[in-house]
C-alpha cells in the first residue's frame, strides 16, 4: 500500500518507511488538484506581468532585478546551475529521499506554484528507486537547503547523476531505464523544488527515529549495570517521579523496573547502600529529560513535514502572493542541537556507570576492570579510553549551530540557521553513542558474569544477545573487534529486540 501524500499527514515512521524502506508514495487526488490550482493562479499572473520574486526576478541581492518574457522562460534553468554549489561526499541515498519526500508534501499543500509535472516526477523517481547524487555540505539552512536540493533538481532537466539499481550513472540514462519523462522547468518550478530545509528535515527525521531507539536500549544498559552494581532500588519507584511530574522520568523508571522485574535485586534479596551515586540514582531524571527533548523535537519536526515551507507562498483562493522566510531552518536547527546535547548527555552517564564498573573501589566487590587477572591482565581498562575519546568528540559537536549564522548574498541573506551542521553533527554524536553504549553493554554483561544472584528478565535477555555478539573476557585479547561489533548491535538494536521479546514494548516518549 502506498504512502498517500496529502500536505497534513506525513509522521517520522513514514519518512522511515519511504527512505529505508522503499515503500511506494502517491500524491492524493486532492494534492494534485490544489497543485494545479496554485499553478493556474500563477499563469495568470504571469500573463499579466505582475511582479513577484523568483518568478520575474532575480533571487537573493538580485531580487530588484525585473527579467524579461524571455529571461523567465530560461531563468529557472540558470537557477539551479548555480545554485547546484556543494561539496563533499554525496548524502547517503536514505538522506536524499527522506528530503524528496518532504519537498512532494510541500507541494501536496498547494502553495509553491509549481507545474504538477515537477511533483509527479518526484513521486516517480522515489518509487522508482531513482536517487539524485547530492554533496553532503553546501546548505546554510536559511533559504531552505537550496545547494543540496538544486542537485536533487537537477534531475528535473534529466541532468546530474544519480543512483540506481545500485549504480550510479548520469540521471538522464537511469530516467529513461526507468522509463521516466524529463519535465524540464518553466518559471517558478526550480525555486519551487529548492526552496525549503527539506534535507536538514530529512535527515532530522531519521536521526529522531534512530535516537528513540538508542535511548531504549540506554535504559537496558542502564538496567544492566544497575544490577552488577547492586543498586538501590528506591530511586525508580513511580511515585518519587510522578510527584515531581516529568512525563520523561516517569517512562525511564518505567522501563527500569520492566527491564530488571524478576530480579533478586529488586525482590529484596540483596543487601544494597542507602544511597547511591548521582550516575545511578538520577538515572530516570537525565534520560527522562532527553526523552522530553525529544518529543518536542519530534512535534517540531511533523509540524515541518506538513508545512508550506517555501517563498514565494501563493494563496489561490484569495489570488494572493506572499513573501517571507518559510524556508527557514531555525524551528528544526534549535531541536537538532538540543538533541545532540542530549545524547551527548546520557553518555557521559553510561561512562560514569561504565567507570563504577571498573574502578574496584566503587564497584562494590567486582574484579579490578572487570578481569580476574589483574596484574597479568587489564581487562577493560582501555575500553573506558575508548568511550572517553568518543565523548569528548561529541562534547566538541555539541556546539550549538543555531547561533552560528555568517551572513552570505551581499548581507540580503544575513541571517541562516547553520541547520544542515546541525543535522550532520547530530548525526556523528549518535554513532559515537553507538560505541559508547556499546562499551557499557560489554562491561555490563561482564559483571553480570562475576554475580551469583538471578538478574532481571530483560537484563537476562539483553545478556544473551550480547554474548552473541562477545564472548565473556577470560584474558585480555585485542577489544577493537568487541567494540566495533557492539556499536553496530546496538545501531541494529539487536539487544531492544531480544529484550522486548522477552518483557514487551519499552515505552516510547510521545
Amino acid at each position: 500500500m502506498a504512502l498517500m501524500m496529502d500536505g497534513s499527514s506525513l509522521t517520522i515512521e513514514g519518512v522511515v518507511r519511504v527512505a529505508r524502506e522503499n515503500e511506494k508514495v502517491e500524491l492524493a487526488p486532492a494534492a494534485l488538484e490544489r497543485i494545479k490550482k496554485c499553478r493556474g493562479m500563477l499563469e495568470k499572473k504571469i500573463a499579466a506581468r505582475e511582479i513577484m520574486y523568483g518568478v520575474n526576478t532575480g533571487i537573493g541581492e538580485f531580487s530588484e532585478v525585473v527579467l524579461t518574457d524571455e529571461q523567465v522562460m530560461a531563468f529557472q534553468k540558470y537557477l539551479i546551475y548555480n545554485h547546484a554549489a556543494g561539496i563533499g561526499k554525496p548524502c547517503p541515498i536514505e538522506h536524499v529521499r527522506a528530503a524528496m519526500l518532504s519537498r512532494i508534501n510541500v507541494h501536496a499543500r498547494g502553495h509553491s506554484g509549481c507545474r504538477p509535472e515537477i511533483t509527479l516526477t518526484l513521486v516517480e523517481l522515489l518509487n522508482k528507486g531513482i536517487t539524485p547524487v547530492v554533496c553532503e555540505k553546501g546548505s546554510v539552512g536559511a533559504c531552505g537547503d537550496l545547494s543540496p536540493m538544486s542537485q536533487m533538481a537537477l534531475s528535473l532537466m534529466g541532468e546530474g547523476e544519480s543512483f540506481y539499481l545500485g549504480e550510479r550513472m548520469p540521471t538522464k540514462a537511469a530516467m529513461e531505464k526507468a522509463c521516466i519523462p524529463i519535465p524540464g522547468l518553466q518559471a517558478r518550478d526550480g525555486l519551487a523544488a529548492i526552496n525549503g530545509s527539506n534535507l536538514i528535515t530529512g535527515i532530522g527525521s531519521l536521526i529522531l527515529y534512530d535516537a528513540e531507539r538508542w535511548i531504549k536500549q540506554a535504559e537496558i544498559a542502564a538496567a544492566m549495570s544497575l544490577e552488577a552494581l547492586k543498586a538501590n532500588m528506591k530511586p525508580y519507584d513511580s511515585r518519587l517521579h510522578v510527584l515531581r511530574g516529568f512525563k520523561g522520568a516517569i517512562t525511564t523508571a518505567g522501563n527500569l523496573r520492566r527491564v530488571m522485574a524478576g530480579s533478586d535485586l529488586v525482590i529484596g534479596k540483596l543487601k544494597v547502600k542507602v544511597q547511591d551515586a548521582y550516575s545511578m540514582r538520577s538515572t530516570p531524571q537525565v534520560i527522562g529529560a532527553l526523552r522530553d527533548s525529544m518529543a518536542y523535537a519530534r512535534k517540531q519536526f511533523e509540524i515541518e513535514l506538513n508545512a508550506v515551507a517555501d517563498n514565494p507562498i501563493f494563496l489561490p483562493d484569495e489570488n494572493v502572493v506572499l513573501t517571507g522566510a518559510n524556508f527557514q531552518g531555525s524551528p528544526i536547527s534549535m531541536p537538532l542541537d538540543m538533541i545532540g546535547a542530549g545524547i551527548t548527555m546520557v553518555s557521559v552517564l553510561s561512562e560514569r556507570r561504565l567507570n563504577r564498573l571498573l574502578n574496584p573501589a566503587l564497584s562494590v566487590g567486582l574484579p579490578a576492570f572487570l578481569t580476574k587477572g589483574a596484574g597479568m591482565y587489564s581487562g577493560h581498562m582501555l575500553s573506558q579510553y575508548t568511550a572517553d575519546t568518543l565523548i569528548v568528540e561529541q562534547r566538541i559537536l555539541s556546539v550549538p549551530s543555531c547561533m552560528q549564522s555568517i551572513p552570505a548574498a551581499a548581507d540580503q541573506e544575513d541571517f541562516v540557521s547553520m541547520g544542515m551542521n546541525a543535522a550532520l553533527k547530530t548525526k556523528q554524536i549518535l554513532l559515537n553513542a553507538y560505541g559508547i553504549l556499546g562499551i557499557e553493554f560489554i562491561a555490563a554483561a561482564q559483571a553480570l558474569d562475576f554475580r551469583e544472584f538471578t538478574p532481571g528478565n530483560g537484563c537476562r535477555a539483553a545478556h544473551g544477545a550480547i554474548r552473541k555478539v562477545v564472548a565473556h573476557l577470560e584474558e585480555d585479547r585485542p577489544l577493537f573487534t568487541d567494540h566495533n561489533n557492539m556499536a553496530a548491535s546496538v545501531e541494529n538494536c539487536e539487544i531492544l529486540k531480544a529484550v522486548e521479546a522477552e518483557v514487551g514494548a519499552l515505552e516510547s516518549s510521545w
